[in-house]
């Protein structure tokens, strides 16, 4: 079990040159941006950051991250408990120019004076792994089937649609 705290700031370059590994935790709670997202989260997020450089001289870092996070549903927005795991290859770059020029395979993480904040890396790399949509299994909804429907707009909605064209087809006809 890890029960290391990782920094939230590093030099990034020297660990690529000692090709270091940092693993460790850092809590959900410190996420400003993932709670304005999918709201307040609790417990950590497990980190692998593998920082080298790579056959062409690029300094890049490999990470990997999990963590359980409560999602809400989106029929009845009750907390559901959700497994989120990364596979990332950053390239370290210092101004946008050289982001451009990393391989497709690669983001961009700009690194500025010589220091990497590992927090908002982190970050960016959960919020990116959220899947699109949570839901209940029907039967453990709070919001039943019934309940997503209105009764006169889902009647309204079983006629035949209008045509718009029926208004244009009208004017041709006077002319």
């Amino acid at each position: 079990m890890l029960t290391t705290r990782l920094p939230s700031r590093v030099e990034p370059y020297k660990l690529a040159a000692r090709a270091e590994r940092l693993e460790g935790l850092m809590a959900l709670a410190g996420f400003s941006r993932l709670t304005d997202e999918v709201g307040a989260q609790s417990g950590d997020v497990r980190v692998t950051l593998d920082f080298s450089i790579d056959a062409q001289g690029r300094r890049v870092i490999r990470g990997h991250l999990e963590a359980e996070l409560q999602l809400p549903c989106r029929r009845c927005l009750s907390p559901l408990a959700q497994h989120v795991e990364s596979e990332f290859l950053l390239g370290m770059v210092t101004s946008d120019a050289l982001a451009a020029e990393l391989p497709s395979t690669h983001e961009p993480v700009l690194v500025e004076n010589e220091q990497l904040n590992l927090l908002t890396v982190v970050e960016d790399e959960l919020i990116l792994s959220l899947p699109q949509v949570v839901y209940h299994d029907e039967a453990d909804c709070e919001v039943s089937r019934d309940q997503l429907t209105s009764g006169e707009d889902a009647a309204a909605s079983r006629g035949p649609a209008a045509n718009p064209f029926e208004v244009l087809k009208q004017l041709k006809g006077k002319s």
